[in-house]
């Protein structure tokens, strides 16, 4: 019985304002509030709340036939607490169903992975136990930040406890097979690997809305025949899309909306196909084989490779000096740093330094910045102020500590510890009998 999971990427960078060398040393704030909050409030009302409403209504109109997974980004979350709470309580409504899977990922959305393991450990645990104060569940399914991937992933996403990690199909990994089936990581043959199905998640999360392919308009029943197509040659069919797709990337003018409502009667007019989750299709679908990635993919539309945020010696530069000033963050452990720290790993920085794919940005993730120069020098300036603020903290730290080894012990007093005599008795006074 073939399934369909569908599974959303749910992600807002905080953005940094312009950031010159006059703020550093004398303002400490890096991100862009007016920009972040309008940015939020219009993805909000133009995608968040209007989509969850429908899916809500979707899992009412058809019960357990009907199923979705998110992996929302700790940066999403805090967006949402901040400007639009709403949005929070949507996703908790659609939690409350039954139907829904919370995946994995960093908190920051960041690349830790590749740079330290420590970092990267810490980040996934938190997220986690977010994940499960807000939706009730601990997450047993990992995607990472823009579906980076190699065989050390799973190795140490096992040892975190998962059982399921998500990645790309890309075609120089799969060679002649299909993604369309469970899968093994070469690396930890325990664990089960599902890849992306990159044209049909294309169809809709790029090519919707697009006049000149030839298969505009795509209706929900062609969508399903294609699914269909496949059905003696697929156990599962994994459509992974940013959730901007719906009401941002392509507007509800284009029809969008409409399509995913009759998506699922399309799709489950066939009696033999339903929808899954990562977690339950695990269950239900044994691997038919291992998967060996030696080398870093992403889910990047052009090389599947790592070039849009690392392709560049500005990228390489501002990521090399980010993580080299993690243990110090770590070992001071104050609040805000921390906090600072851990919002500057977030991958949208890099990514508007790339020079070689600038231009292409999708209209619902803009470049904030004119020209990836412009992002490499703020970004630079951040972390600038970043590490005298966290020299600072260390010069404090340090201080305090000599000063406490400094300070001598009070000496106790020579007969301290020793028992004292009773006072003589007063003469005439009564002696008080000692009871047997």
């Amino acid at each position: 019985m073939p399934a369909l999971c569908l599974c959303y990427e749910v992600h807002e960078p905080y953005r940094l304002r312009r950031y010159t060398v006059f703020d550093m040393g004398q303002n400490s704030v890096y991100e862009d509030d007016d920009r972040n909050c309008d940015a939020l409030l219009l993805t909000a009302r133009a995608c968040y709340l209007p989509m969850n409403d429908l899916l809500l209504k979707l899992i009412r109109r058809y019960g357990k036939d009907f199923k979705v997974a998110f992996s929302i980004s700790g940066t999403a979350l805090d967006q949402f607490e901040q400007y639009a709470p709403e949005v929070v309580d949507s996703f908790k409504a659609l939690a409350d169903t039954g139907c829904v899977e919370f995946v994995a990922e960093t908190g920051p959305h960041s690349l830790a992975f590749l740079y330290s393991r420590d970092e990267f450990d810490l980040q996934v645990k938190e997220h986690c136990a977010r994940i499960k104060r807000l939706f009730g569940k601990k997450p047993v399914t990992f995607r990472n930040t823009e579906f980076f991937y190699n065989n050390d992933l799973p190795v140490a996403l096992e040892k975190l406890g998962f059982k399921v990690v998500l990645a790309e199909g890309a075609d120089h990994v799969l060679g002649w097979r299909s993604p369309n089936y469970v899968y093994r990581p070469v690396s930890t043959p325990n664990m089960s690997l599902l890849l992306r199905n990159i044209s049909l998640s294309a169809d809709i999360g790029l090519r919707f809305s697009d006049h000149g392919w030839n298969q505009w308009p795509l209706t929900a029943e062609k969508y399903a025949d294609w699914c269909h197509s496949v059905a003696d040659s697929a156990e599962l069919i994994n459509i992974f899309n940013d959730y901007h797709c719906f009401g941002l990337r392509h507007s509800g003018e284009t029809g969008i909306f409409d399509f995913m409502e009759a998506l699922p009667a399309a799709v489950l007019s066939r009696k033999d196909f339903r929808f899954t989750t990562p977690a339950e299709a695990v269950k239900k679908i044994e691997p038919v084989g291992e998967i060996d990635v030696p080398e870093f993919m992403s889910w990047d539309d052009e090389g599947r490779d790592l070039t849009a945020w690392l392709g560049n010696d500005m990228q390489k530069d501002a990521i090399h000096a980010l993580y080299a000033l993690a243990p110090r963050v770590r070992k001071v452990n104050a609040p805000d740093l921390t906090h600072d720290f851990e919002r500057l790993q977030t991958s949208d920085h890099f990514r508007y330094i790339s020079t070689k794919w600038f231009a292409d940005f999708l209209s619902d993730r803009p470049n904030p910045f004119n020209s990836p120069y412009d992002a490499y020098i703020t970004y630079m300036n951040v972390l600038a102020d970043f590490e005298m603020r966290l020299t600072a903290a260390e010069e404090t730290l340090a201080a305090t500590g000599a000063a406490t080894k400094k300070t001598p012990r009070a000496k106790a007093p020579a007969d301290a510890g020793k028992k004292k005599a009773a006072p003589p008795a007063k003469a005439g006074a009564k002696t008080r009998k000692t009871p047997a």
